[in-house]
């Protein structure tokens, strides 16, 4: 049996359009969200009858009081008459209590609107609709993210409301020059995204790169800044970051005020920020909180360990299976007296110790916080020991895997990296021995200094001044920090200090 025709011909969103017709205007909603339960559609008429309304909206993403108080009750309480085609200019001045209000005569916008949290307000007489703000839906409260532990400094985090995160950075920087451009990402989805700058600071050239990469994306949906950053970065297949992300407000407006863009996207605590240098894989948040010698040093032992968590099982492999010359003779002595009784190859040994520390470590992230740290720490102890005293592995391979786990906590920001990097290098020690490991690492630098992030050079070697210098490797004292990076920002001057020499 052949269906029967729905009354109102919508076609598409683009396509379907209002009439002064009350009822066509309902049927066409009605047909747009057919077989969706939590649409609301409710008809008003004011006292006398002569006047008919219909609001329209989502249940459960709504204030049910502001709906109550601010458009139901003064709708039905108006007397207005409709003069001269002007009704939607009468209600949006006169009727309507609602703080922010916009007629439209677009299908999409008013889709758009109403899956958000806004309430469509049609009026007979009317080919013109009204959207309201009426946004009620729930969201997790303001708390310290635990992707990113604090130890000084603001202890508030960014969580999954696009216009609350906004104004958390808003609070910070209270400034004209602040901008914030918004964006629809995702054909079905249309997810609300916001691109947040400092007029005065940013780079023009980065800016349009970043329009033009987020004009190309065409996908379905969009739920995370993941979805994007894998898309917009200059190596999509690269180990290394060359976009970076937090979940703090404090470090998106310090980013802000260096020149570079944040990128929000509505359902994420997860903020993008660009360009991105290789050397913020090293800077942490408490870096600007706390005493500059302290952070110095430990930017300092945040680099070495990234060398020693990606270099030490290699070139102990290296050593130990090739160039036995190069350690002194009574440790080569222990060494190989630890190894005699040993039934696997020194490379074998760090392949399978290595791995069996990641599952631990996995393990540990997946599991209840409590549980997880007791199951790695446990674990580790518990086979590594099992495992010399069965005389299947060396001490000596014991006291590598720790030093590569430790150090690896030390470099969160390149956990993944990290992993493939020493595989990478583990596997050419075991082949060709030092000159293996001499090998990989050149191709590591090279790659590295290739990278770009929006066309400027994720390594970006200053001329050796001490204003360039002063917040790589170290960071300097505040009245020091006089510029900033005049590859990323548009005004390189940071701060105005009498007797202050820019060029030192």
């Amino acid at each position: 049996m052949n269906s029967k025709k729905s009354q109102v011909e919508i076609g598409s969103p683009q396509t379907a359009v209002l009439t002064t017709s009350l009822k066509k205007n309902i049927e066409l909603i009605k047909a747009l969200f057919k077989d969706n339960d939590t649409l609301i559609v409710r008809e008003i008429e004011n006292l006398d009858g002569a006047m008919k309304y219909c609001i329209v909206y989502f249940d459960g993403v709504v204030n049910s009081i502001i709906i109550n108080e601010d458009i139901v009750k003064p709708l039905m309480r108006t007397d207005i008459k409709n003069l001269d085609g002007t009704l939607i200019d009468i209600l949006i001045k006169k009727v309507i209590l609602i703080n922010e209000v916009k007629k439209t005569e677009k299908i999409g916008d008013i889709i758009e609107s109403v899956t958000y949290g806004d309430t469509i307000l049609f009026a007979d007489g009317a080919a013109e609709a009204i959207i309201l703000n009426s946004k009620g839906f729930q969201t997790r409260s303001i708390n310290e993210p635990e992707s990113e532990k604090i130890l000084s400094g603001p202890r508030e985090g960014f969580c999954e409301s696009l216009l609350l995160n906004l104004s958390m950075i808003r609070r910070k920087v209270r400034s004209t020059e602040l901008k914030m451009k918004f964006y629809s990402l995702g054909r079905r989805t249309n997810t609300q995204a916001c691109i947040c700058y400092i007029d005065g600071l940013v780079n023009k050239d980065i800016l349009s790169e970043l329009y033009s990469r987020l004009d190309k994306i065409d996908m379905d949906g969009v739920i995370d800044t993941n979805y994007i950053t894998e898309i917009i970065k200059d190596a999509p297949f690269s180990l290394f970051k060359t976009i970076g992300s937090t979940e703090r407000p404090d470090v998106v407006a310090g980013k802000l005020l260096e020149g570079r863009i944040a990128v929000f996207v509505d359902g994420s605590p997860v903020v993008l920020t660009l360009p991105y240098l290789f050397i913020e894989n090293f800077q942490s948040n408490e870096d600007y909180y706390l005493n500059f010698y302290y952070t110095s040093f430990s930017r300092l032992l945040r680099i070495f360990a990234f060398i020693l968590t990606v270099c030490v099982p290699a070139f102990y492999v290296a050593i130990v299976a090739f160039h036995h010359e190069m350690l002194p003779t009574s440790l080569l002595i222990h060494v190989a007296m630890e190894r005699k009784n040993v039934p696997l190859p020194a490379a074998v040994e760090a392949f399978v110790m290595l791995i069996v520390f990641d599952i631990l470590r996995e393990t540990g992230i997946r599991m209840p916080t409590g549980v997880g740290q007791a199951l790695s720490i446990v674990g580790a102890l518990v086979i590594g020991q099992a495992a010399v005293e069965a005389k299947m592995i060396a001490a000596p391979m014991i006291i590598i895997v720790g030093i590569t786990g430790i150090t690896n906590l030390l470099v969160p920001k390149l956990n993944t990296s990290v992993i493939y990097l020493r595989f990478f290098l583990l596997a050419l020690s075991s082949v060709l021995g030092y000159f293996g490991f001499i090998i990989g690492v050149s191709l590591i630098l090279i790659h590295i200094l290739k990278l770009r992030s929006f066309g400027i050079p994720s390594m970006a070697i200053p001329n050796i001044k001490y204003q360039n210098m002063k917040d790589i490797y170290i960071r300097g004292p505040w009245q020091k920090m006089i510029t900033r990076r005049e590859i990323i920002a548009q005004d390189n001057i940071r701060m105005n200090i009498s007797g202050g020499d820019k060029n030192e």
